[in-house]
C-alpha cells in the first residue's frame, strides 16, 4: 500500500499539469485595427525604441519604432525642447520635403504638412504602399529568447514590451 501511495504522489507532482514555467521574454503591444491608422497629435514623451532621426530648420524629428514621431524645438541647441507626439503606429522611416513630413503608416504612406509644427495636418494617404510588416515574432530581439505568442483577435501588433512571461510557446531560433 506505501508502495502505491508513493507512486500515485509522484504522479500527482510530476504530471498534474498545473505546473507553472516562468521566463524573461517579451509581450506583444496590440493597438485596435480601427484605431492603427488614425494619427494623433499628443504632448511630449519619453522615446521608448529610436528609430532614424531627421533634422530640418530648427526641428529634430526623432522616430519611435513602431509609435511614431518625436518633435523636438531646436533652435536653442543647448537646450533642445520637446513639444509633440506625432502618434503614427507602424512607423519605420520618416522623411521631410519643404513643410511635408512622409512617414510609413503600418502598410500606408502618409503625407503631413508640418508647415504650423503646433498643428501638422494630414495632407494625403497612399493606402497599401508598402507589404504589411511581419509582426508575428518580435523584430531584432537577441538570439534564442522566449516570447508571447500574437493573438490576432487582440488587434494588430504594434510593437514588443519586456515582460515575464508563464508557459510560453513561442520562441525565436534565428
Amino acid at each position: 500500500m506505501k508502495k502505491f501511495f508513493l507512486v500515485f504522489l509522484v504522479f500527482l507532482l510530476f504530471f498534474n499539469g498545473t505546473s507553472v514555467f516562468k521566463v524573461e521574454g517579451y509581450r506583444p503591444v496590440y493597438v485596435p485595427r480601427d484605431d492603427a491608422k488614425i494619427i494623433h497629435f499628443l504632448p511630449p514623451r519619453d522615446v521608448v525604441t529610436q528609430g532614424k532621426i531627421y533634422v530640418k530648420d530648427n526641428y529634430i524629428f526623432v522616430g519611435d519604432v513602431n509609435l511614431g514621431i518625436h518633435v523636438i524645438d531646436n533652435s536653442d541647441p543647448r537646450y533642445p525642447q520637446k513639444i509633440a507626439f506625432i502618434q503614427i503606429y507602424g512607423n519605420h522611416d520618416i522623411a521631410v520635403k519643404g513643410n511635408t513630413l512622409y512617414a510609413d503608416n503600418l502598410n500606408d504612406l502618409v503625407a503631413l504638412d508640418i508647415s504650423d509644427i503646433h498643428n501638422p495636418t494630414l495632407v494625403k494617404r497612399v493606402k497599401d504602399v508598402y507589404k504589411m510588416p511581419n509582426q508575428h515574432y518580435p523584430e531584432n530581439m537577441p538570439f534564442q529568447t522566449y516570447f508571447e505568442c500574437p493573438d490576432p483577435s487582440k488587434g494588430l501588433v504594434v510593437g514588443w514590451i519586456p515582460d515575464e512571461i508563464e508557459n510560453p510557446k513561442c520562441y525565436t531560433s534565428y
